[in-house]
């Protein structure tokens, strides 16, 4: 097993696919022009299912993976088949743009659970958001696979004066569509422009839902990430990721591994293990891997706190998020 030094258990790797996405979101890629990573550094296909086994031998029992956006790849289908012999959980975070494209893929390796990044349910919004005019196609296939019997998750980044007023739209989504619509506090990353008046934390998510509809908490897991919610006579459900205000970190199982090879031990580390270049010169990873899961802060990266008002987003030291993998 993979045990960090405040005993929690590592069995959740988040593997990026590449940094590389067809949309142009301004919380997650800074610019419009992004130098992305040469296909040289980044992990190939057989490394990838090589790293991955390694971890799965150790004890992890589920991998997502993610991107930028996985499905830009041109060997994701390949991977994924690669992946699916490993006995374990997969899972995808896609920006829903490509899904269709891989149906069959996603069946047979047994992926039945989607997380979709749609941070808006107005087609004008989210080509401002994205940067594209591909709200159709996403909302087409988001409605595609929950006929065809998929668990699809919806991923909000909520922020304050931009699309909270939308929140009781999706609610209103869920009445008559199984979807399970998961409002994520906004993060600092490099880049984002984060700032602390912009995040609509998990109190005011709820007050807001709340004048207008009735719901319960639902039973939660030790690893969850969110906080989960229904509606009576609601199809759906609803969650929420209060990273910012109420954080999960004492229940975190969960390792990242970008898409050149770096092992990030959370989403707010400020540093990194290169684990793709020893591997490549055929030396053991396992130590590494030990080494950088026992050095994981109590929570947030050891890099700011849940007060938000004495976070300085230019003091975090981190990547970019697309260059994270979420």
């Amino acid at each position: 097993m993979i045990i960090d030094s405040f005993n929690r258990v590592h069995d959740y790797l988040r593997i990026s696919l590449t940094d590389m996405c067809n949309l142009r979101c301004f919380y997650c890629m800074p610019e419009e022009e992004y130098d992305f990573t040469p296909a040289s550094r980044l992990m190939q296909q057989d490394e990838i299912f090589a790293i991955a086994k390694i971890f799965v031998e150790n004890g992890v029992k589920k991998i997502r993976l993610t991107g930028g956006e996985p499905f830009v790849r041109k060997d994701a289908g390949k991977i994924i088949q690669s992946l699916s012999s490993l006995g374990v959980q997969l899972a995808v975070t896609t920006n829903g743009t490509r899904l269709h494209e891989f149906g069959d893929v996603l069946e047979a390796s047994q992926i039945h659970s989607i997380n979709i990044s749609l941070d808006t349910l107005s087609a004008e919004k989210f080509k401002f958001i994205t940067r594209r005019d591909q709200f159709l196609i996403v909302k087409q296939n988001i409605e595609t696979f929950i006929n065809n019997g998929f668990t699809v998750k919806i991923n909000v980044v909520v922020m304050k004066d931009f699309n909270d007023s939308e929140i009781v739209d999706f609610i209103k989504w869920t009445k008559k569509i199984p979807v399970h619509v998961r409002f994520i506090e906004f993060m600092p990353f490099a880049g984002n422009r984060w700032t602390s008046n912009k995040v609509v934390s998990m109190d005011e998510i709820l007050q807001t839902i709340g004048k207008q509809f009735e719901f319960f908490s639902q039973k939660g897991e030790k690893n969850d990430t969110e906080k989960k919610y229904m509606i009576p006579g609601h199809e759906g459900s609803f969650g929420i990721i209060s990273t910012m205000t109420k954080p999960f970190c004492e229940g975190c199982n969960r390792m990242r591994l970008t898409a050149d090879g770096k092992l990030k031990n959370c989403l707010f580390s400020d540093g990194e293990t290169d684990l793709l270049t020893p591997f490549r010169n055929g030396d053991n990873i396992l130590p590494l891997i030990a080494e950088n899961i026992k050095g994981k802060a109590k929570e947030l990266g050891g890099q700011f706190t849940s007060n938000l008002e004495a976070v300085e987003a230019k003091l975090i030291h981190n990547r970019s998020m697309i260059t994270i993998g979420g």
